[in-house]
């Protein structure tokens, strides 16, 4: 790996091009070196995680709404959409858009962490779509993917986001338009401007990861993706982007990072080095928060030693600052002990995921967040009974760079009523690399196995798995059976009209007008 130091610079630096990072990361996208073995082995892991979660959510109130906008930009000879298989074709940006959002919906695909945090699954649709538009083959696909998992996660390595209150969506629309480069062979010059478009325009605030949590968390990355395709498509045709979108006086690290006294040391591959950064990211066994897959498998083994959890005094959950702030206590946000909170809320209140795994000694990434789990009595007392601290430790750990050392999880504390004192420790998941069972291709298939069995037939979900597994061969044609036929009595549709279901063709009426039409989340309808 080579380290770029990068730096904010005045106008009148006119910082050459070729010394800004987003050449260099173009130059990385555009650099044709072969995808290692257990690296395409990897990619097709992942594509069966995204596939997994994706099903599961299909009939979730935000996954119908980005589908029925997707659907109305048909385009014969573009992408397909997750559940209603290759007949049904749409522009691969909105493909990108209904994918990404399906995907993300469960927060239940892979994570990295380092400086900041990262979903680089979400890379996965935008590339798969533009790859099914443009013919592209399997092999192009993984060396996309390989890209867009690189640049990703070696962003989120060197450049914190989250402390500035930035989503941590502004590294993927970078990481989308290098993976794009990569797919369609594009030249240094086009995908640095990409790259800048794609910086610019995905650039929000974390609002939508605190207070209510609503349904944009699954949005934010669909949009990235969508963002990125958009904007390499105007880099194609000679378009331009601010620049430097990074280093530049007014631009993103000196007014909405660290500002004009930044430096970040950024890793990224020399020319010829294989791209690997997918082989340092990991999945998730449970439905949540990466931070709290640990404590979760930690919360499940402490729970059996309790007999009755009226006896319990309190729980202390010592992590890193990261976990503290964000998803414990020290947000300071009251909204993580609400029973009534949104799924997307409770799945990002550590307090309540490890109440309900000690309780349950299970975790089900529909039933572990209905209003009825998260309101019942016994639960909402033993869940406020919990807080967490930041300690030095489990912070040190969180940011190290041996991933022999680096860990995500902490320590639990139960202080029972009669003066006893429960406590352990994990730090990594047990699905995790180094964890006490590291996940393999057959626990892929098996989660997805498991997250799709209500919605596909058993030759259906043997046909998709066959095929995805023999990714590196595959023509461009067969890239368009990468989906998944639902039948049409098992999905649900958002009945609600908007903008795009009118034109001036139809009968002319206000969408106000409209007669009211009830909206299923979950239900099936017609």
């Amino acid at each position: 790996m080579q380290s770029h130091q990068v730096t904010v610079h005045p106008e009148t630096d006119r910082l050459p091009r070729t010394e800004q990072l987003a050449w260099k990361i173009a130059e990385v996208a555009a650099d044709p070196v072969p995808v290692e073995p257990e690296v395409a082995e990897m990619v097709i892991n992942r594509v069966i995680d995204n596939a997994s979660v994706a099903l599961a959510s299909l009939n979730r109130h935000p996954v119908m709404s980005a589908r029925a906008q997707a659907v109305a930009h048909a385009h014969p000879g573009g992408a397909t959409l997750f559940g209603l298989g290759s007949d049904i074709r749409v522009h691969a940006e909105w493909a990108a858009w209904a994918n990404g959002t399906a995907v993300r919906e469960l927060d239940y695909h892979d994570t990295f962490l380092a400086a900041d945090y990262s979903h680089p699954g979400d890379n996965i649709p935008p590339l798969l779509a533009v790859a099914q538009q443009c013919a592209s083959s399997g092999a192009d696909l993984i060396r996309a993917v390989a890209t867009g998992y690189e640049i990703q996660i070696d962003l989120t390595r060197a450049i914190c986001l989250h402390k500035h209150k930035i989503d941590h969506v502004a590294h993927l629309g970078p990481s989308v338009a290098s993976g794009l480069g990569t797919l369609l062979k594009l030249p240094p010059a086009v995908i640095y401007q990409a790259i800048g478009q794609a910086l610019h325009v995905t650039t929000a605030t974390r609002q939508s990861r605190k207070g209510e949590i609503s349904s944009w968390k699954a949005f934010a990355p669909a949009h990235a993706g969508k963002m990125a395709v958009e904007a390499t498509d105007r880099a194609m045709r000679g378009e331009g982007a601010p620049s430097p979108i990074y280093e530049g006086e007014d631009s993103v690290i000196a007014w909405m990072l660290d500002g004009k006294d930044a430096h970040y040391t950024v890793p990224l591959p020399a020319p010829g080095e294989p791209k690997r950064a997918i082989l340092s990211s990991f999945t998730k066994e449970h439905s949540a928060e990466y931070q709290s897959q640990a404590l979760i498998d930690l919360a499940f083994r402490l729970g059996k030693q309790i007999e009755n959890f009226e006896d319990v005094a309190d729980i202390l959950i010592e992590t890193s600052h990261h976990t503290h702030y964000v998803i414990g206590t020290g947000s300071n946000d009251p909204q993580k002990f609400d029973p009534t909170a949104s799924r997307e809320t409770l799945d990002h209140s550590i307090m309540y995921i490890v109440a309900v795994a000690l309780q349950d000694g299970r975790w089900h990434h529909v039933h572990s967040y209905e209003p009825g789990r998260a309101q019942r009595p016994d639960t909402v007392r033993l869940w406020r009974k919990i807080r967490t601290v930041e300690t030095p430790e489990w912070t040190a750990r969180y940011h190290a760079e041996d991933p022999a050392v680096k860990a995500f999880g902490g320590k639990i504390i139960i202080r029972m009523k009669d003066g006893r004192v429960l406590e352990e420790e994990q730090a990594v998941a047990n699905a995790h690399p180094l964890g006490r069972t590291p996940w393999q291709r057959a626990d892929y298939i098996r989660k997805f196995k498991t997250l799709t069995e209500d919605l596909i037939s058993p030759s259906e979900s043997e046909r998709f798995l066959e095929l995805v597994q023999r990714l590196p061969d595959l023509k461009p044609a067969d890239l368009l059976a990468l989906d998944l036929v639902v039948p049409p009595n098992r999905i649900s549709r958002n009945l609600n009209p908007g903008i795009f279901d009118f034109s001036q063709s139809a009968t002319r009426q206000n969408p106000s007008d409209a007669p009211a039409r009830e909206t299923p989340a979950l239900a099936t309808s017609a």
